[in-house]
């Protein structure tokens, strides 16, 4: 059992109590955020209740954003101890934590995920560039130096290498760390493709207006956000197979019998082609833990090192069975976990 030293922190949650007996009144660790690591999350979470002497977790999702935004609402028995998320936590997310008397956060990158693009088994196969869903999705696209709204409703009219099949797309809702990952990696990077990034600095827009004009959505019911998770977007395209869902590469993956996957930029996504870099399309995925929590919630601190063992979250583990790429610097990671080191101390 690993032990740490008594912050000024874990002191505030133990004076904000009737005595240490109190604080440990919830004996068991809660984790909430990222729907694409929620699986990963709960696989975890079975195995250490299976395996250790302490409930099993609690896990829950909602999303990478609300997860975080729980995470820093405080310290004590009454706040999450963990917040998934399929991105890094933004800086002002670590000022509202620090705000709010979570000024110590533990960082551990658990692997990589690829964001796939996924339809019906039985519809027409995909292969797809940046360039192709940003001018299928963009509200409004360089036309002659006007920015004009996005005539295009067919795939072939996007690109004629495509089926000439309506555009409609379900992607991640703006809380899921995924659509971050789809807007950057996707739509910014198909908006440069194509020229029409430099095409709107050249007729007077800044960069920084000309980005949020690459990123910004359609509003027509072509691209349709969804908030839940990835069940949710599945069902959407059972109910309409001309349907494409934006997933992470684990969901996919167990749902081949329903679903066929596109290619990105000619890459198959695979856990090798994520793991050599070559499909373009991947992310971190994450989770932080709150370090005034560690040697008071119990069970958090066995978790944490239990879930970036190598037995877990190697190569040859049940997350990579089940999706996640290893991360080729997991050592490091294990060692920060075990020392307990914090963002600022990185």
């Amino acid at each position: 059992m690993s032990f740490v030293k008594m912050t000024a922190s874990t002191a505030a949650i133990l004076a904000a109590t009737v005595g240490a007996a109190a604080a440990q009144s919830r004996d068991n660790v809660q984790i909430a955020g990222s729907s694409t690591v929620l699986p990963y999350a709960s696989i975890v979470a079975e195995a250490f209740g299976e395996n250790f002497d302490f409930p099993t977790p609690v896990v829950e999702s909602g999303g990478s954003s609300a997860g975080l935004a729980r995470f820093c609402e405080g310290v004590g028995e009454n706040t999450i101890d963990i917040a998934n998320a399929s991105r890094a936590i933004r800086e002002g997310e670590i000022e509202a934590c620090a705000a709010n008397g979570v000024s110590e956060i533990i960082e551990v990158r658990i692997g990589y995920d690829g964001i796939v693009f996924a339809s019906d088994i039985d519809g027409e196969s995909f292969a797809f560039t940046p360039a192709d869903w940003y001018q299928a999705l963009a509200a409004e696209l360089p036309v002659d130096g006007e920015m004009v709204a996005n005539p295009n409703t067919s795939w072939a009219e996007v690109n004629p290498d495509l089926p000439d099949q309506e555009i409609l797309a379900f992607i991640p809702g703006t809380k899921h760390g995924t659509r971050e990952v789809f807007e950057e990696k996707v739509l910014l990077a198909g908006c440069e493709e194509t020229g029409a990034m430099q095409a709107m600095l050249d007729a007077g827009m800044d960069e920084d207006a000309a980005e949020e004009a690459c990123i910004d959505t359609r509003t027509d019911g072509v691209s349709v956000d969804i908030d839940g998770d990835y069940t949710e977007t599945l069902a959407r395209i059972e109910a309409n197979p001309n349907g494409i869902g934006v997933f992470g590469l684990s969901f996919y993956e167990n749902n081949t019998d329903s679903l066929q996957v596109a290619t990105m930029s000619g890459v198959e996504p695979t856990v090798e082609t994520i793991a050599s870099g070559d499909y373009p399309v991947s992310r971190p995925l994450y989770f932080y833990i709150k370090k005034a929590h560690l040697g008071v919630i119990p069970g958090l601190q066995e978790f944490a090192e239990f879930f970036v063992a190598d037995e877990i979250a190697g190569p040859d583990g049940p997350l990579s069975a089940y999706g996640l790429v290893a991360d080729p610097e997991l050592a490091a990671t294990q060692e920060a976990v075990a020392n307990g080191t914090t963002m600022d101390a990185m």
